[in-house]
């Protein structure tokens, strides 16, 4: 039996190869999810890979009406509706480890970009200005880091500033203070976190409990200065609180690479917020992540499809 596979929002080609190349699967690229060409092609599909660009909801799963599995090359599955899926009795599975060291990096990227004030300097210098004195920036040397989470990305962000010279500190209720000492860092309360931290990164999903968990209050609460930074999921940071604490000068900057409504709309008070820096999303935008996410979900798409549940299940997926 061949099982008929609908690849969408441009998943790399060649992290798909082993279906491809497999008789037992029929692999069809329809980059443009909006396209005829996906919609005629999900009618008879048994499985439909995605990253972000598609929102998977009922009424898309309802044009696929063999579905049996939904992959998502990439961590989260936050474009996919999953009680929608149980619903129908289709798997969702997802490729939680592909992209960890790209989103690590991106995260360092954006902290240092921030502190040294990268992005100003740069368009200033553009400008045909030479504000030397105006960018002072600051060391990650003897500055504390506080994760808030630290499953795999967070995990090597701590790992990688602990090189820079930081103290990390985590708010993580489901990392074990055995986890934490093996990367070098002290499990403590969110309340620590925020108060004493130089640098806050955020790794974390969106759910009801971590929505908007980065407010005013919480900002307040931060030392003057303090630098946030956010290439997890948007929303959890309260986007018109930041750029209020912006304006006024009480945070040293902030950096985001993901948002509340995404793309970024126009309105957005963000887009005027001094010292901040921002990005569209580029967290797993590596040619190696998107290859290796790819090639994960690939794995555990045909696990599904071959009967074999458990075998996503066991590489920490989620399933209906």
């Amino acid at each position: 039996m061949t099982h008929k596979v609908v690849a969408t929002d441009k998943v790399s080609d060649s992290g798909l190869r082993a279906l491809v190349e497999d008789d037992g699967f029929e692999v069809v690229f329809a980059h443009d999810s909006e396209s005829s060409e996906f919609a005629s092609a999900l009618e008879a599909a048994a499985a439909l890979i995605v990253r972000s660009a598609t929102s998977v909801d009922a009424w898309l799963m309802d044009k696929g009406p063999h579905l049996k599995v939904i992959g998502r090359a990439g961590v989260g599955v936050d474009n996919i509706d999953i009680p929608a899926a149980s619903e129908r009795g289709i798997a969702v599975v997802n490729a939680p480890s592909g992209n960890t060291i790209a989103a690590a990096e991106m995260t360092l990227a954006l902290i240092l970009a921030t502190m040294r004030h990268v992005a100003a300097a740069d368009a200033s210098l553009r400008a045909g200005r030479w504000d030397r004195t105006l960018y002072k920036g600051a060391e990650l040397r003897g500055r504390r880091l506080g994760l808030i989470g630290a499953g795999r990305i967070g995990a090597e962000v701590a790992i990688r500033c602990q090189a820079f010279g930081m103290d990390v500190i985590i708010y993580d209720p489901y990392l074990s203070e055995e986890r934490a000492g093996e990367i070098g860092s002290r499990l403590t309360e969110l309340d620590e976190v925020v108060k004493t931290s130089d640098v806050i990164s955020l790794h974390v999903p969106l759910t009801d409990e971590t929505r908007g968990m980065l407010d005013e209050a919480a900002i307040q609460r931060m030392k003057p200065g303090t630098f946030v930074v956010n290439a997890s999921r948007g929303g959890v940071v309260n986007e018109s609180d930041l750029a209020a604490a912006l304006e006024s000068g009480h945070l040293g900057g902030a950096a985001l690479d993901v948002y509340e409504e995404e793309p970024l709309s126009e309105d957005s008070p963000l887009r005027s917020a001094p010292n901040l820096t921002l990005t569209p999303h580029l967290g797993a935008s590596t040619v190696e992540a998107q290859e290796h996410v790819a090639v994960e979900v690939a794995a555990n798409v045909a696990a599904v499809l071959d009967g074999d549940l458990s075998a996503a299940l066991n590489k920490d997926q989620l399933a209906s």
